[in-house]
């Protein structure tokens, strides 16, 4: 299992690493908050059409070559920004990292459904979640750190070394998970199954997860340069925020597995927490800044692993990375919406639109039914 958390936390680290110090690649970044939010969204973008094709293929071949593929990738996507130390190329290297770690993340994702007892998926989860909440919370500080001491194409090179270390240790020690036989599923027959109740619940908390996270690391930290708060003090509040995230999901999947929590009310608890943290995003200063990021961690800390093990109990194990890669919609779509509204109104704005769409998710969400 421990490539596998490796692997989780690359994905995290590279996305949150990066996307937090966008603004020393291109002075425009400082300028454009749209142009921000198109760059935060590549990467994203790229998981977003790119997963549910590399989860259908893990589910053909297996998980593992995926697995290893993505990562040889994402080191090569890596050395091409390092290769070049051209700010123009940077939308490039996002867009290929992105097109990588939605190959690695979700064959990751249904090798840890499949290498661990559905009885356990909880703490499975808890635990991936944690590494890659780790990731989300080291990236915007030793990411910092790095850009500081040599800019991105330092950045870029360690997630390439990273990245090439990860799939290494994966090919070393990571069994091979065969693809097992599944019945043939016409196009009626997924349509079904996309839109039924027991799928659709899960992944859109998912999705709602992942769109607060992208914007609480993309844009929390220009509320803060606004607010004329240091590097320091806005990096320190993105990383509070992953680390809450780290800390809640272990407790979120053992409660699950122990039934003293469900999934119905852990993930509406956590809707509700991470609309308020966005919420809070609207008061000005610190006090505002890091209230948001302690509520969006708690709440994202909590739909992460129950969504993810709602799904994984649901899915058949031959379809298992076509589900997974299917999991996580919103990364993109949350930095497009808060930015394209930010560029016509202000940033404020669109922390309010995302706020009040995930604060109503739960009440949709309980009006919805299976189809039976």
């Amino acid at each position: 299992m421990w490539p596998l958390y490796a692997a989780g936390f690359t994905t995290a680290f590279g996305a949150h690493g990066i996307a937090a110090n966008l603004g020393a690649g291109d002075e425009d970044l400082v300028r454009s908050v749209l142009y921000l939010g198109v760059l935060l969204a590549l990467y994203d973008g790229a998981e977003v059409v790119l997963k549910p094709v590399f989860g259908t293929l893990a589910d053909r071949v297996g998980p593992r070559p995926v697995l290893l593929g993505g990562l040889i990738a994402f080191a090569a996507a890596s050395a091409v920004f390092v290769a070049v130390r051209d700010p123009g190329w940077l939308w490039a290297a996002r867009l290929g990292q992105g097109a990588a770690a939605s190959a690695f993340s979700p064959a990751a994702s249904a090798m840890v459904a499949r290498l661990n007892p559905r009885a356990k998926h909880g703490r499975a989860f808890g635990s991936y979640g944690f590494f890659k909440s780790v990731g989300y919370t080291a990236g915007p500080l030793l990411g910092g750190v790095l850009v500081w001491a040599g800019g991105l194409a330092l950045l870029f090179c360690v997630l390439m070394v990273l990245a090439a270390a990860v799939a290494v240790w994966a090919a070393l020690t990571v069994p091979a998970v065969p693809p097992l036989p599944k019945a043939r599923q016409t196009l009626l027959g997924l349509a079904r199954r996309l839109t039924d109740g027991v799928f659709l619940r899960p992944v859109a908390a998912l999705a709602a997860a992942t769109a607060a996270l992208s914007v609480g690391v993309g844009f929390l930290p220009l509320s803060g340069a606004v607010d004329g708060l240091s590097p320091l003090a806005t990096g320190a509040a993105v990383s509070a925020l992953a680390a809450c995230a780290a800390l809640v999901q272990p407790w979120a999947g053992r409660a699950l597995d122990d039934g003293r929590l469900t999934v119905r009310s852990g993930t509406a608890a956590g809707l509700l927490l991470t609309a308020c943290g966005l919420a809070a995003a609207l008061l000005p200063g610190v006090a505002g800044m890091l209230a948001a990021a302690v509520l969006i961690g708690i709440g994202t800390g909590l739909i992460t692993p129950l969504g993810f093990a709602a799904l994984a109990a649901t899915t058949p194990e031959e379809r298992m990375g076509q589900t997974m890669g299917a999991a996580e919609l919103g990364d993109a779509g949350g930095p497009l919406l808060v930015a394209s509204i930010a560029s016509v109104a202000a940033l404020t704005w669109g922390y309010a639109a995302l706020a009040l769409l995930i604060g109503l998710l739960p009440f949709a969400l309980r009006i919805r039914r299976t189809p039976r």
